[in-house]
């Protein structure tokens, strides 16, 4: 069912603060380094006693890059010394030699995702190595959804061919806007011609969905230039969008020092641009699956909202609920039963922990009971847009309204302003509040108010 939009701007204004993202709860903020790898390898060994084997899905982090954007607040490597890659992949080798045996060998591996950095920094030999690590390591399954990040700008048609052969059936294209002004401000010039090129070359390679990622608030952009941009886009009709909103904070990224803030767009102009945005992408047929995602009707990620397997995880919204996510490479974050871990962030201390023979976990955090609780909350809200009270208090044998008290007042306020409709039965989030669907989900998170890092805006 198609998720409608009511932009309310007054609202937007008022509810428009800080928060997380919730590609995890608890949020990355609350990991710690008393999870180690042996806490890791003590929640693979519980996931593996599950009566149902629970499937995999696989991240793997290429954090290489020859050329910086201003914007990008990913782990990356600037780097044109293309030796650097083949070395990393020994470390991968020796990472997933480490890991993979842990993993009883009936859960097969239902989701792959490249991504980085720039995964294609990886030349098509590189590219073949890894993927044949992969396949001594983990159980492929048969239809196994192989996604891989792509700069149109650093690849070829024929590179493209090469990654549909050698199993790659989805790809994601970084694009952020077409306007050449915008692209200079942030170091990334890409024609259209240019990604109109990649993208109908995917096509006649039949890959099964292609994403386009967009980003607005980026210096010189208006709403002129940012219609310009998405009539560009809707000419190339990718079957998933990703509109990110910029958070420029120079201070914790030091690539976004190089943009000019008296550039950026007024929170005013940011705010019209993303209401053309929304406008613009649904009546050109794009269905709104929340937070910055969009999708075509015949998309697999609208199918799994509508049958209720859609999750958030760190790479977004994700069609493959109740997999354990692996985290591979630097700064992977991996989802193992009821805990999160992440590798550490340096290379050089993650090539010092795999030469030592040791797992690079250096965080992470094992979920309380309250947290499981709180996580399904969330994910409910935030994939859905609606959540069964009934159902969750049969689960979880509580009473949402007294284990919820304080919550529910809050909920009431949002509910008086038009954002939800609650009763004792379900709470059901309704088109104002579907773009403020992250103020909905903050209210049930219990670390917050002693939260002290920097989030971006909700809008």
């Amino acid at each position: 069912m198609a998720q409608f939009l009511d932009f309310d701007p007054n609202l937007i204004r008022k509810y428009d603060k800080a928060g997380p993202r919730y590609t995890s709860y608890p949020t990355a903020p609350q990991f710690t380094d008393s999870y180690t790898a042996d806490t890791l390898k003590q929640c693979i060994e519980r996931s593996n006693r599950e009566i149902i084997p629970t499937p995999l899905s696989l991240y793997i982090h290429i954090p290489f890059c020859d050329t910086i954007c201003y914007y990008c607040a990913c782990n990356k490597i600037i780097t044109k010394d293309h030796s650097a890659s083949d070395e990393y992949l020994d470390l991968l080798e020796a990472e997933m030699s480490m890991l993979s045996p842990l993993f009883d060998v009936d859960r097969e591996l239902e989701q792959l995702h490249l991504g980085g950095g720039t995964p294609t920094f990886l030349n098509n030999e590189e590219l073949m190595r890894l993927m044949g690590m992969v396949e001594e390591n983990f159980n492929l399954s048969s239809d196994c959804e192989m996604s891989i990040e792509i700069d149109p700008r650093k690849i070829s048609n024929e590179t493209l061919k090469f990654l549909h052969d050698i199993g790659f059936n989805r790809i994601s294209l970084g694009v952020q806007d077409f306007d050449e002004k915008v692209q200079l401000a942030v170091n990334r010039l890409q024609s259209f011609d240019l990604v109109k090129e990649r993208l109908d070359t995917a096509r006649r390679l039949n890959f099964q969905s292609i994403n386009m990622d967009l980003i607005y608030g980026l210096p010189f952009q208006t709403v002129k230039t940012f219609e310009r941009t998405l009539d560009k886009v809707i000419e190339l009709l990718p079957d998933r969008l990703s509109i990110f909103n910029y958070a420029h904070l120079p201070e914790r990224f030091k690539p976004q020092r190089r943009i000019n803030e008296d550039d950026l767009p007024s929170s005013a102009e940011k705010l019209r641009i993303f209401k053309l945005t929304m406008d613009k992408l649904q009546q050109a047929g794009y269905v709104y699956i929340g937070m910055d995602h969009f999708a075509l009707q015949k998309d697999s990620m609208v199918k799994a909202q509508q049958e209720g397997s859609l999750q958030r995880n760190f790479q977004g919204y994700s069609t493959h609920a109740y997999t354990d996510l692996i985290g591979l490479g630097v700064s992977a974050i991996g989802s193992i039963f009821d805990s999160y871990s992440q590798n550490s962030s340096s290379l050089d201390d993650y090539r010092q922990r795999i030469q030592a023979g040791q797992l690079p976990v250096v965080r992470g955090l094992v979920m309380t009971a309250d947290d499981r609780l709180r996580k399904q909350v969330i994910n409910q809200l935030i994939c859905h847009f609606r959540l069964d009270i009934t159902a969750l208090e049969k689960e979880w044998h509580i009473d949402f309204a007294n284990y919820f008290q304080t919550e529910l007042d809050e909920l009431e306020t949002m509910a008086e302003d038009g954002l939800l409709s609650l009763n004792e039965h379900q709470i059901v989030v309704e088109p104002k509040g579907r773009l403020l669907i992250r103020n909905i989900c903050m209210v049930f998170d219990t670390y917050l108010k002693n939260n002290v890092v920097q989030f971006s805006k909700v809008i």
